[in-house]
């Protein structure tokens, strides 16, 4: 059975590394995350530059500070390796979750810039060597990725029911933690929802063509 699937999985890569438009999409969507996150640093350099006084918030007022640094640091890890392991065994799905990754780091770090307020005074110190830390930091507030990627994840593999259960579970589990920990404004997360609907939106309109591929009947991915 292991090596009926290999060999399915084999023939299906070399089948889309043989499409000239495929391999030029694929490459693509690479260059436009390296971009994207190349952005969404030095958009966190300018917040932290720019940082001004934390706002109260209704909800982090009347919630102490929990430990949460493990799910908050590991749980990203852990939802990055479910989803390569998806787009190994469905490799024509990877320029479409790519891009549409790449626009929601692109458009999160533009918000990041607009809108300077402080972090929370009272919240989980983070340990700066940490994984995550190359990605995020105390400044880049508005809104939350860590709420709003994987429920743009869900959005994408929508269809599949299993798979919309576990991305949204994802996202209402990071969105909790970030805000058990008081590592963001209640608006952050919330507002995470919302934006990232539209960015899915954005992302089915700029990348049809990927889109399509996206959609080709596949059985189940937890198959």
């Amino acid at each position: 059975m292991i090596f009926v699937k290999m060999e399915n999985w084999r023939q299906k890569c070399s089948y889309y590394f043989r499409d000239r438009s495929f391999i030029t999409s694929f490459l693509w969507s690479w260059v436009f995350l390296a971009v994207s996150l190349v952005v969404n640093f030095y958009a966190a350099v300018y917040a932290a530059e720019r940082a001004s006084n934390p706002v109260t918030d209704i909800i982090l007022n009347n919630i102490r500070v929990y430990d949460v640094d493990v799910i908050f640091l590991y749980g990203p890890v852990l939802l990055f390796a479910f989803l390569v392991y998806l787009l190994i065994v469905n490799p024509q799905k990877l320029p479409f979750v790519l891009k549409s990754i790449s626009l929601f780091v692109l458009i999160r770090s533009g918000f990041i810039t607009l809108t300077h307020i402080g972090p929370f005074p009272t919240r989980l110190v983070l340990d700066p060597a940490s994984f995550i830390a190359h990605f995020t930091s105390a400044n880049d507030l508005f809104f939350s990725g860590h709420t709003g990627l994987p429920f743009l994840l869900a959005l994408i593999f929508w269809p599949d029911k299993r798979l919309r259960l576990i991305f949204i579970s994802f996202s209402i589990i990071f969105g909790a933690v970030v805000l058990l920990g008081h590592l963001h404004y209640s608006i952050d997360v919330a507002s995470a929802f919302f934006i990232t609907y539209t960015i899915y939106h954005l992302a089915k309109h700029f990348f049809p063509k990927d889109k399509r591929r996206f959609d080709l009947p596949a059985p189940s991915l937890l198959e």
